[in-house]
């Protein structure tokens, strides 16, 4: 392996560390209809540290985080859109404006 892919490595494990992202609501007033609105947003937190590791175990293990954070970015999106979807259909049941 080159000195270049290796730092590139090293570089990608650093960034994502167990990185995963997960769907928050936050309860939000709205003003103008005067009720309390929920609305979802993607949060990134870290599950588990990179400890020390070499060569191939290394690699399969920044494989692994990759495959866990694109993963988690594609379902915890999902959620986050069908969420607000939902949540904007029962603000718009509440809403008497």
């Amino acid at each position: 392996m080159s000195l270049r892919a290796k730092s590139f490595a090293i570089a990608l494990a650093a960034a994502l560390q167990g990185c995963v992202f997960v769907p928050q609501t936050t309860i939000v007033y709205d003003e103008k209809c005067r009720i309390h609105t929920k609305h979802m947003t993607l949060r990134g937190a870290q599950v588990a540290a990179l400890g020390h590791c070499a060569g191939d175990a290394c690699l399969a293990a920044l494989a692994a985080i990759g495959v866990v954070a694109g993963v988690s970015v594609i379902v915890s999106g999902s959620i986050v859109v069908v969420g607000n979807a939902v949540y904007w259909i029962e603000k718009q049941g509440q809403c008497l404006i």
